[in-house]
């Protein structure tokens, strides 16, 4: 009887092994899509990354095992859990091209938004694996359970515990004399610190998540101390006074300043090798031709959406922050008192967002903010959305029903607000059928299997268009000085035909314009369009100072040196690079490398990453005069 244990134990241990190896090739699988790839990297060029990931794997399965004390229960939650995270991670590098990371992990507080934006197919396919595995479970350990190993009371604590330690010594993994680190190193895996997603291609999804669950905010800048930010402090208030000599407005307050998100538009003619048979764009084309615009730097591709808005709201770079910080919403701002906004500059200030509030952690970040309001699909009574219709054949909210709401909120206060407005309307997926879809997309820019998605974004972006010329004409209607900051967050994430190194640039520029209303224009709060050369190409963290530029209002020396940064230096993103993290691109459109900024160019993004290190990462010496 005790042999006949003992086989069915080592044939349940082998079972376990087999699977752990089985499912660490299918999460690199569902990494890279490429099976000949997926072969090199884990039988070739990275063998140790994928044995330290199946070794993981079965402590894992394990501990699972001495949770629950039933072996067919334990492989069913290991199967389940480890196929939704395949799917997660081929769905996110689809769309993102970037690996699920810890900061995702916010995203499950609203499991319903995330269904939405995965199409019905996909959602039935793993409906039904799930639901075999867990049927299959069932009967095994219905008919053969009894036959399986028990263990005791100390041998599973030591299960759990082992399972435990493996997922939580990696919370060292990024500091070099940690063990972690040093067994990792020799073990190949390799940080591909401003590459995500290669990072995940070559040591494994699983690897570069645990690898990623400490989030250092940002490295020290060299020369940081308490004298050295008093001293900036002091250079930048003596630059707001010489801007300030030409601006006639002091009182931010008694403006009306709105950003606006429009989701995941952009110019799809731009994109290389795609051509559209007709413009979808045209309203927003000629208010470009006629105000303040150019083309926007982004962060992401196919997302990344709340890194762009915190760039836009607080005026920071996310190429400066460390690589394990993926998200300051989720990460960062959750842990700060006021953070630094333009939010901070009005007396009335709104969001709205008609969506899920807790996405990214909004419903914190925006009270952290100091935003006394927040609409969005989850707020009753007063604090409901006022209007969220829908496009025929969409299911998000239109940006129709998002601009009367902020229409809305206009009118609720006398004098002037900020509201930042966050859109919907064209998230993907764009899978939508539309009745009579004129547009056609043609170029190698994009597979035989994608190029409707292209169509129906076609489609989506053409009613922005109409709709934001039509919320424009209603600004110029309202009687008080109204200036709108309106921009694209990122690309969608649909280009497949293209390879996103060779476009780099290409693939993260996005549409902007500042518009100031007519009441602005005729009493001096605002211009029609700065004719200044460094307008052409931007980032989010230049929104600011644009802003401030078009309204004519006096600055701060924080927006001072905002100003200094979007005006004398390159526009900048994070770079998907590995060799450097960071992406300039000049006023033409052509990157810059780091080794061709000047000198002054250099100081100043060096006095920048100083502020942006003390007011999220350091003392906080600055924090209390800079932005005054």
């Amino acid at each position: 009887m005790r042999k006949k244990i003992n086989v069915i134990g080592l044939l349940q241990l082998l079972f376990m092994a087999l699977s752990a190896f089985a499912v660490a090739f299918i999460l690199n699988y569902a990494q890279t899509n490429d099976l000949i790839f997926t072969k090199q990297i884990v039988f070739q060029t990275n063998l140790n990354t994928y044995l330290l990931t199946s070794l993981i794997l079965f402590l894992i399965y394990l501990g699972l095992y001495g949770l629950f004390n039933r072996f067919f229960y334990s492989s069913a939650i290991f199967y389940v859990f480890f196929a939704i995270y395949a799917v997660a991670d081929r769905l996110k590098v689809t769309s993102r091209s970037e690996p699920i990371l810890p900061s995702d992990l916010s995203l499950l507080k609203n499991i319903k938004g995330l269904l939405d934006m995965v199409t019905m197919q996909v959602t039935l396919i793993v409906v039904v694996l799930i639901v075999i595995i867990v049927a299959a479970a069932i009967l095994m350990e219905k008919h053969f359970g009894k036959n399986t190993i028990r263990f005791g009371k100390i041998s599973r604590l030591i299960f759990v515990a082992l399972a435990a330690f493996s997922i939580g010594s990696f919370y060292t993994a990024s500091d070099d004399s940690s063990l972690t680190y040093q067994v990792l190193a020799k073990a190949g895996y390799t940080n591909y610190a401003s590459n995500i997603n290669q990072s995940a291609n070559s040591n494994g999804p699983m690897l570069t998540f645990l690898g990623n669950m400490y989030v250092d905010v940002m490295d020290q800048p060299k020369g940081y101390s308490k004298q050295k930010m008093e001293s900036l402090v002091k250079e930048y208030r003596s630059e707001a006074k010489d801007i300030n000599k030409d601006r006639s407005n002091n009182n931010l307050s008694d403006q009306t300043l709105i950003f606006v998100l429009s989701e995941s538009f952009s110019d799809p003619s731009r994109v290389p090798n795609i051509k559209l048979n007709q413009d979808p764009m045209p309203n927003i084309r000629n208010i470009k031709k006629n105000t303040t615009s150019g083309l926007m730097m982004s962060s992401g591709y196919g997302g990344g959406t709340a890194n762009m808005e915190y760039m836009t709201l607080t005026g920071l770079a996310m190429n400066q922050f460390s690589d394990s910080l993926q998200s300051p919403y989720t990460q960062l701002v959750n842990k700060q008192e006021d953070p630094i906004n333009i939010a901070n500059s009005f007396k009335t200030s709104a969001a709205i967002h008609p969506f899920h509030g807790n996405f990214y952690n909004r419903n914190t970040v925006y009270k952290k903010f100091g935003i006394q309001t927040f609409r969005n699909l989850d707020t009753k009574g007063s604090l409901a959305l006022k209007q969220t219709d829908t496009l025929p054949q969409m299911e998000y909210v239109s940006d129709t029903s998002a601009y009367n709401d902020t229409l809305w909120q206009i009118n609720q206060a006398k004098g002037g607000q900020f509201i930042n407005l966050v859109t919907m309307q064209n998230h993907m997926p764009y899978t939508n059928k539309y009745t009579d879809n004129p547009y056609k997309v043609t170029g190698s820019g994009i597979s035989d299997k994608s190029r409707s998605l292209a169509e129906n974004f076609s489609r989506s972006i053409n009613y922005t268009d109409n709709s934001t010329k039509e919320f424009l004409e209603k600004l110029d209607a309202i009687e008080k000085p109204i200036t709108v900051v309106w921009y694209g967050d990122h690309l969608p994430g649909i280009y497949d035909g293209n390879d996103i190194y060779k476009y780099n640039v290409a693939e993260h520029e996005t549409d902007y314009f500042v518009y100031s209303n007519k009441y602005a224009r005729d009493h001096g709060n605002g211009t029609t369009k700065l004719t200044d050369k460094d307008t052409d190409v931007t980032d989010p963290n230049g929104f600011i100072p644009l802003a401030l530029k078009q309204m004519d209002q006096k600055v701060t020396p924080y927006y001072a040196l905002l100003t200094k940064v979007q005006e004398d230096v390159p526009a900048m993103a994070k770079s998907i690079d590995e060799n450097s993290n960071n992406l300039y691109v000049g006023k033409n459109g052509v990157e810059v490398k780091d080794s061709q900024l000047t000198d002054k160019q250099n100081k100043i993004i060096h006095d920048y990453k100083l502020v942006q290190y003390d007011l999220t990462s350091g003392k906080g010496y600055s924090k209390s005069t800079i932005n005054k």
